[in-house]
């Protein structure tokens, strides 16, 4: 496991899912954890949708360790279609989703350590879609735009890449058949998948990555699937 002894990561949306299992390692390597979530818990609580809790958490890390080494930008906006999703419910899945993580970044360009990373977490949903997933579907394309621009305005300071997941079930559970089958990898995939990815693009060996996306999704972006082709059939 890479060692992250004593550094500072800053994790949004670690409650739960797979934000709690980046918490984790990132505890398990040694670093300084502070998670932002709007469930309760031992953890600064607060919508990260609202400016004045980002810079009030900010100022709550700032003042505990001064500095940051990395910046987890993971929390989960809205999802809703276009038939129901209103004006407001689609402007609080673009502040989640992209505003929240620009601002956040924003607010600790000027305490990031020397050799800090900002990992910000997509979706797979940032190149393809189900219907009625605009609102997340469009923070998550957002996030991963946002990635590549910050690459180059933070550049020689911050290295900046981005995640997108596939199907990841948070809770572990061990698919067969269909589900499983239709994966190129064999399976649905599990939050430590991400988290692996995360620690990674956060370490020393990930040094000359940045402003880049990186799809973990078992393959599936990649398969080309056609009505009676190799055996797939759409049911009408």
């Amino acid at each position: 496991m890479e060692n992250f002894k004593d550094k500072v990561a800053v994790v949004t949306g670690g409650a739960q899912g797979i934000g709690r299992c980046i918490a984790e390692e990132f505890r398990k390597a040694g670093a300084h954890v502070c998670v932002i979530d709007k469930q309760d818990g031992p953890h600064y609580v607060g919508d990260i949708s609202n400016k004045q809790v980002l810079e009030e958490f900010a100022k709550e890390v700032f003042a505990k360790y001064g500095h940051v080494d990395f910046l987890i930008n993971n929390a989960l906006p809205l999802m809703k279609g276009i038939d129901e999703c209103t004006y407001e419910e689609f402007q609080y899945a673009l502040n989640v989703g992209v505003t929240a993580p620009f601002y956040l970044s924003k607010l600790f360009a000027t305490h990031f350590a020397a050799g800090a990373a900002i990992i910000n977490i997509s979706s797979s949903r940032d190149r393809m879609s189900q219907p009625q997933t605009e609102s997340y579907t469009a923070a998550k394309g957002g996030i991963a735009a946002l990635t590549h621009a910050m690459a180059v305005s933070l550049a020689g300071r911050v290295r900046v890449n981005s995640i997108s997941p596939g199907w990841i079930d948070t809770n572990y559970t061990v698919y067969g058949g269909p589900d499983a089958i239709q994966q190129p990898a064999g399976r649905v995939g599990n939050p430590m998948d991400i988290a692996n990815m995360v620690l990674f693009l956060c370490s020393d060996k990930a040094g000359f990555i940045t402003g880049e996306n990186i799809c973990i999704d078992g393959g599936m972006t990649h398969q080309m699937i056609y009505h009676a082709d190799h055996g797939w059939k759409l049911d009408i």
